[in-house]
């Protein structure tokens, strides 16, 4: 019978490099023979990609309302789940993805101020029992996180132009999910080398090769 694949998500603010990490944790996986699949959220399918179009939009003039906010991402997540992060695990594959339902806790709960239990009803709806099996959690000062942003110059999204205490509502989120789940959550702190990063990563990633064998 063939084994299910493992899940494995990273989370963080903006600015932790996320982007750079996912790379980096699926060559460190392809490096032992595992068959990756790499993803993200919101988005990862087509339909899904056009509906992370409307989260993230700065020029729209119609406000978002906040509801509406945290249906899309989920909508956007039944499709993922259906067309690629599903079929992936059940073939045996890795799944490694660029956000998960953590940054919705984290952004549209934290940062939104939308309640928890209504996040974890939509949760079980689009979910059932799946979780990630390992959540990589980067972690910097806000004030370094948003440094690295602005460096980056490139015009900012929808979420991305949020003010100041926004964003430490959403690290906040986080770490308060980190301290209640940490079999499953990893906190790394992100604000050293990336040599130093993708140690605290490769520990994790080799503690789940291992547990997995």
């Amino acid at each position: 019978m063939q084994q299910r694949g493992r899940f494995i998500t990273l989370e963080g603010g903006e600015g932790v490099g996320k982007t750079t990490n996912v790379a980096w944790v699926c060559d460190w996986l392809s490096a032992r023979g595992i068959e990756v699949v790499r993803t993200r959220e919101p988005g990862g399918t087509p339909r899904a990609e056009a509906i992370r179009e409307l989260l993230l939009d700065p020029t729209h003039d119609e406000p978002l309302d906040d509801d509406a906010e945290l249906l899309l991402v989920f909508a956007a997540r039944a499709q993922h789940l259906a067309q690629v992060i599903r079929p992936a695990l059940a073939r045996g594959a890795w799944v490694v993805c660029d956000r998960f339902t953590d940054a919705t806790f984290a952004y549209q709960g934290g940062g939104r101020g939308l309640s928890a239990a209504r996040i974890a009803a939509l949760e079980e709806f689009v979910q059932g029992e799946l979780r990630p099996d390992l959540t990589l959690l980067l972690d910097m000062p806000l004030a370094a996180a948003r440094q690295r942003l602005a460096a980056r110059g490139s015009r900012p999204d929808r979420f991305e132009r949020e003010r100041e205490a926004f964003f430490s509502r959403v690290r906040e989120a986080y770490l308060a999910r980190a301290e209640a789940a940490p079999q499953r959550i990893a906190v790394i702190d992100a604000s050293g080398s990336i040599g130093e990063v993708q140690a605290q990563l490769g520990e994790r990633l080799a503690a789940l090769l291992e547990a997995s064998a």
